[in-house]
């Protein structure tokens, strides 16, 4: 039997329109954190909640077929109820990161999405502004927002691998952006996909001459980094000491991320720390209690741990406390 499409609105979502205005302006940026399962959605609504933050819950091509994509829709609903419970209703954007196809950003407005990506940076720049183009149409019919990306990261996060990094051509974002349509782009600059971003000794910059160029072709538009977790090295330690077998590797220092985001990048992307908080907990719990079994004994430690980082991000990187 054929469903009838679910609006984003229906569920207490809001796009991301409103959301990126603000923060341009406002010399800060939201938060854009994936999840897969409920104690990662709890742990991004309490750290959002307790420090007054608006949201964007992102969900992966990946996070939908190992989660489900009702279930996801209906934490969703659940996420928005949650916040209002615990006593401070926040704006919550549900956004697909990464959409590699029309078909999928179509799929995903009609079951619940305020705000789709389509990542057309792996084609060539005509194909990748048509397909843009087509997913524009579709989404803003349903006042659905979307992302565009130019330039391609490297690095491996779910379904999104690259062996090479590909800068951002300032010289095409304001045809591009004239062309598509989009309400926000993600551009490369530097930043990278996955935990194992850069060797030690290496010294990685965010490029923010180029950001400064872009920002001058299209002043005031919304900008996107993808990549920008900074690998803590405290939670690496832990894992390695509990078992795991991380290689040796780093991130993009959170000040040149608060930088940037005083600038108009306004949606930050942040995964793999969120990963490695997690893993760290859970490795620490097992490792030291051997006997335990009960998943909410070591998941329990892993959503604080999640928690505390995320309201740090918040705080002291991305600025958007207080901006609910």
């Amino acid at each position: 039997m054929q469903k009838q499409p679910t609006s984003y609105k229906e569920l207490g979502l809001v796009n991301s329109r409103d959301l990126f205005a603000k923060a341009v302006k406002g010399g800060y940026a939201i938060p854009a954190y994936n999840f897969n399962n409920l104690e990662q959605l709890q742990a991004i609504i309490m750290a959002c909640v307790e420090t007054k933050s608006p949201v964007i819950l992102q969900v992966s091509k990946g996070a939908r077929n190992y989660a489900n994509q009702t279930l996801l829709r209906n934490l969703a609903r659940g996420a928005v109820e949650y916040a209002e419970e615990l006593g401070t209703p926040i704006p919550i954007v549900l956004h697909l990161d990464h959409g590699d196809s029309f078909e999928l950003c179509k799929d995903c407005i009609e079951t619940g999405f305020s705000s789709v990506m389509i990542d057309g940076s792996h084609l060539s720049y005509e194909d990748n502004v048509a397909l843009t183009c087509k997913v524009v149409e579709y989404a803003h019919q349903h006042d659905v927002t979307v992302e565009g990306e130019l330039g391609v990261l490297a690095g491996v996060e779910d379904e999104v691998a690259s062996e090479t990094h590909t800068y951002t051509q300032p010289e095409e974002v304001e045809d591009f952006v004239t062309k598509t349509g989009v309400d926000s782009l993600a551009i490369a600059i530097g930043t990278s996909h996955g935990a194992y971003k850069f060797k030690p000794g290496e010294d990685p910059k965010i490029r923010l001459d180029i950001l400064e160029e872009i920002e001058k072709r299209i002043p005031g538009f919304p900008i996107v980094l993808h990549g920008s977790s900074s690998v803590p090295q405290d939670l690496v330690a832990t894992i390695n000491e509990h078992g795991g077998k991380l290689k040796d590797a780093i991130g993009i220092s959170e000040d040149q991320l608060r930088e940037a985001s005083k600038s108009a990048v306004c949606k930050i992307n942040i995964d793999s720390d969120g990963r490695l908080a997690m893993t760290a907990a859970v490795r620490k719990v097992l490792d030291e209690k051997p006997e335990e079994f009960d998943p909410r004994k070591y998941l329990g430690p892993a959503r604080d741990s999640l928690k505390e980082l995320y309201k740090h991000k918040i705080i002291n990187v991305l600025g958007s406390d207080g901006k609910a």
